[in-house]
């Protein structure tokens, strides 16, 4: 399973990725406002801050919902550097979009996946990753890991190669979750990659060894 930390914030980016367990990074128009980054200049110098640190795979999104717009979004965005993943959203023009990148030899991952049905539609048309939002599922009490389940099972009933990264993970336990469903890709905030740390038997567990380590040195 690949981890990806979903920020804009170059900081927490250089955390995980010294933790060495970081595949990637997603972001979106939230993320970088959240950050203060602004402008299109800027918002594209940022997302080449973050290749800089990372050793492939971010994913940036594009803003406009038209074909023509995303088209040239995307370009745009694939030039910054060879680790961009454009990021696409599900909807009609979404999809052609997809189509298109794909024939150029352009990654995308489809964002704002809320069905099995998006997801088929956005792997036919090429999709390198899909985005099924569970947290956002949760919010209006729907399962949100039923559904990573269910587009799992469609995928590899016929051996799609579109990539399932669960997103809008909101704990270390959805995490967990997505693991033993099979899920290609986690991208979550960085403190429930380091919740997977925590352990209060291994608390314990060091701080007894550490007291008997200094009852043995006569401390």
């Amino acid at each position: 399973m690949k981890f990806f930390i979903d920020t804009a914030n170059l900081s927490e980016i250089r955390e995980a990725y010294d933790l060495g367990v970081l595949d990637g990074v997603t972001t979106n128009p939230s993320l970088m406002a959240k950050e203060g980054i602004t402008g299109d200049e800027n918002v594209r110098a940022h997302y080449k801050a973050i290749c800089d640190i990372v050793d492939d795979k971010v994913s940036a999104e594009v803003i406009s919902t038209d074909y023509e717009g995303m088209i040239r979004e995307g370009k745009e965005l694939a030039k910054i550097d060879d680790k961009i993943v454009v990021k696409i959203p599900m909807i009609k023009d979404g999809v052609k979009a997809l189509k298109y990148f794909h024939g150029e030899g352009i990654r995308t991952n489809c964002t704002l996946i809320f069905s099995a049905g998006q997801a088929l539609l956005a792997a036919k048309a090429g999709a390198t990753y899909v985005s099924p939002f569970i947290g956002r599922l949760d919010d209006i009490s729907f399962d949100g890991l039923e559904l990573i389940g269910q587009i799992v099972h469609i995928y590899q009933n016929y051996g799609i190669e579109t990539e399932v990264l669960a997103a809008s993970v909101r704990h270390s336990m959805h995490l967990i979750k997505c693991a033993e469903l099979g899920a290609d890709v986690v991208t979550c905030p960085l403190k429930v990659i380091t919740g997977l740390l925590k352990h209060p038997l291994t608390d314990s567990g060091l701080a007894q060894f550490l007291a008997d380590h200094a009852k043995a040195a006569g401390k």
